[in-house]
């Protein structure tokens, strides 16, 4: 904690450095992981990110970037979700703020009403994400940056990420993101700057009726499910949804719209 809290206050003493830039998104340890004690820390970020890195995506691409995430930002804020699943992480992080809030930290407060995620990853993570922070059922849900790392990268390419992502790679002559430490600074400016906008969410339950004779192996083997999905699972037996002789499943999916596609 005090290599942190030194760190914080070095930065400070020149306004226009690029660490004094890059305090604007660093979340303190204390708020990250709840066994640690509270600390005093000088001013609240304005864009406190986390970061979470589908690191198998794009070849090396996700790996580098990872790596690059976790020498500009405390290491604590940046996950690879092939480590650690985003729905365990981030409802961890948001149970330790509430928990703060509760005893009267008005840093976690102002934590968690700034606070933006950033999910690098093609589609499948970008919705697997989206996903999770849904099923938070948050009475404010932190916007969604998305890093196109993936093969179609649709969802970032509606929202126009993919945009000014392939804008800055055409200039280094290949058309994936950058993920030298200059990459990933000009991108985090473009989500200090950027500007919310919602997204459609919809759910399907699906009941299959369970066979009275032949196979009882389940419809869907759980662990198969592709990240996109990860909110398609099964309703358990008491939930209100099940029906008696039915195999009972829900998911949820979101809606945008793009037209063709960048080259």
């Amino acid at each position: 904690m005090h290599c942190l809290k030194t760190q914080l206050s070095s930065i400070m003493e020149d306004p226009h450095s690029e660490a004094s830039f890059l305090k604007e998104f660093i979340i303190p340890t204390y708020i990250l992981a709840p066994e640690l004690e509270t600390i005093e820390v000088p001013d609240v970020p304005k864009c406190p990110v986390l970061v979470y890195i589908n690191s198998r995506s794009g070849g090396q691409l996700g790996g580098d970037l990872l790596v690059t995430y976790r020498d500009l930002l405390n290491k604590n804020q940046v996950f690879d979700v092939g480590e650690e699943a985003p729905d365990k992480a981030l409802r961890k992080i948001y149970l330790n703020l509430e928990k703060l809030k509760a005893n009267g930290d008005q840093y976690a407060v102002q934590i968690q009403e700034r606070l933006r995620i950033i999910v690098a990853g093609g589609d499948g993570t970008a919705g697997w994400l989206l996903g999770v922070v849904c099923d938070l059922k948050l009475s404010h849900s932190p916007p969604v940056a998305t890093v196109p790392l993936g093969t179609g990268n649709n969802l970032p390419f509606a929202f126009g990420w993919g945009i000014s992502n392939m804008q800055l790679a055409n200039v280094q002559g290949k058309k994936n993101p950058g993920t030298d430490r200059h990459s990933v600074i000009q991108f985090l400016k473009q989500v200090m700057q950027a500007k919310e906008m919602k997204i459609d969410n919809w759910h399907i339950l699906m009941r299959m009726k369970t066979p009275k004779e032949g196979s009882n192996c389940d419809p869907i083997a759980p662990l198969e499910l592709p990240h996109s999905l990860h909110a398609f699972h099964r309703v358990s037996a008491t939930d209100e949804l099940n029906e008696e002789g039915y195999h009972t499943f829900r998911g949820g999916f979101w809606n945008y719209f793009s037209m063709g596609k960048l080259f």
